[in-house]
């Protein structure tokens, strides 16, 4: 029996490729933490242990899934591979780090989870097109707000939060404000392609998006979806212009963007003061204080991955006593690649992202029609999200999946892209949609 063709005693054959997308999609919706942890959390939104166990069970069809594709390409999967080596140094050094790290079992079980779930955004690079990974994202994200304002209709008491803020079927607002904001990315996207034909549902989609991005309150979600509209303008604009102007388009960016920043770092405080809002970020700079001076003391490797936000670790004990609540984490995705890795895993990854940008730009300059504007402004989106929330290196996290599959993508198609074709192993060229029906 052909295993493309897996047939039940009476019924119709199941395409390998209707498998691989719903495999994909449902391993998406599971990574992004939707409805199960919200089920399991305690009343005041925290996690127990035993909860904490009960959603480690999913991830394993999901890392299995993962296998089984990647064992069915493993040709695609090795060019994958050669044609950004930064992606796989930077798989390694969590492993690494269990060398020097100051917890080295937590920091080895934790690396076995980021593995799989860079495993997995190879093969969303390979097995999908730009186009159909829009898609797959837009039936998986498009469900998770959907269902989220549903909810916040029909049990208000379940997806709102004790503050009152939505959260959906998620366990936090800010989480929901998260993919809330990318499913305005994802909207747009749809809506300005005309070949998926689904602009109808598209604005379905995005109203949806936008009341669960303003119930939940999220400021760094409004700010990034802010920057989602800046950057779709940017790379349309780049996309169009000459050799010359794209230049021009470029520096004037660069020193925009610099700007911007230098003047949130100078006025954003008093700025806040003065209207009478927290100045603190919501305890964010008081931490940040605290955290660049543990990243002073081992600046050169870190604390090893992940393994500084633990209870056995007395730093992260003291300075959740000044802060006065237990941090997860650094609220700066920059700040713990420093906690985890110091200089030697920062340095890396600034190359890495330099040279996905570049290659993105390159690809949506050359050959627009086939999708990549969203996945450019996906990139910058996540980059600007971490300025105040952290998912680098964060293990079964659809946000950092994405992520990766899109540096991964850009590195796979800069060599070989046209104007008219797809790399020769790629896909097949029939609709995505088809290969989502069982036939």
């Amino acid at each position: 029996m052909r295993v493309d063709s897996l047939r039940t005693a009476s019924g119709p054959a199941i395409s390998w490729r209707a498998i691989e997308c719903w495999g994909a999609a449902i391993s998406l919706f599971f990574q992004a933490g939707a409805f199960l942890p919200l089920i399991l959390a305690d009343p005041d939104g925290s996690l127990s242990e035993s909860a904490k166990s009960i959603l480690r069970l999913p991830c394993f069809p999901v890392y299995v899934f993962t296998l089984v594709v990647l064992v069915r390409n493993f040709p695609q999967f090795l060019t994958a591979l050669r044609r950004n080596l930064l992606v796989p140094l930077i798989l390694i050094l969590p492993f690494l780090s269990t060398l020097w790290s100051i917890g080295p079992p937590t920091s080895l079980r934790r690396a076995i989870g980021l593995f799989f779930c860079v495993l997995l955004s190879y093969v969303l690079a390979i097995r999908f097109t730009p186009r159909q990974l829009l898609f797959l994202l837009f039936v998986t994200l498009g469900a998770c707000n959907v269902l989220s304002v549903v909810i916040a209709v029909t049990s208000p008491s379940l997806a709102l939060m004790p503050d009152g803020a939505m959260r959906g079927v998620f366990i936090h607002k800010n989480v929901l404000g998260w993919y809330a904001s990318l499913m305005t990315l994802v909207a747009t996207a749809v809506l300005l392609d005309g070949t998926l034909g689904l602009r109808r549902t598209a604005l379905v989609m995005l109203a949806a998006g936008i009341i669960c991005l303003a119930g939940s309150g999220s400021m760094t979600a409004i700010i990034a979806t802010s920057v989602c509209y800046c950057l779709i303008g940017f790379y349309t604009l780049l996309q169009r212009s000459s050799s010359v102007g794209r230049v021009v388009i470029v520096l004037s960016f660069v020193q925009l963007s610099l700007g911007i920043l230098i003047s949130l770092h100078e006025f954003l405080v008093p700025a806040l003061e003065a209207l009478g809002k927290d100045a603190t970020l919501t305890g964010r700079v008081p931490l940040w204080e605290l955290v660049d001076r543990e990243i002073s003391d081992r600046w050169m490797l870190g604390y090893g991955y992940q393994a500084f936000w633990t209870t056995v670790n007395p730093q992260a004990t003291q300075m959740w006593l000044k802060i006065g609540w237990a941090a997860p984490h650094a609220h700066n995705g920059y700040r713990d690649i420093l906690l985890s890795f110091g200089v030697v895993g920062m340095i890396p990854f600034v190359l890495m992202l330099l040279h996905a940008i570049r290659q993105g730009a390159v690809l949506q300059c050359r050959d627009p029609q086939y999708g990549w504007l969203w996945l450019n402004v996906l990139t910058i989106m996540i980059l600007v999200m971490n300025l105040t929330e952290s998912s680098f290196f964060v293990q079964n996290d659809t946000m950092f999946i994405l992520f990766t599959a899109a540096i991964i993508m850009f590195s796979l198609y800069a060599p070989v892209v046209s104007i008219s074709h797809a790399p020769p192993w790629q896909v097949p060229s029939r609709g995505f949609t088809t290969g989502l029906q069982i036939s």
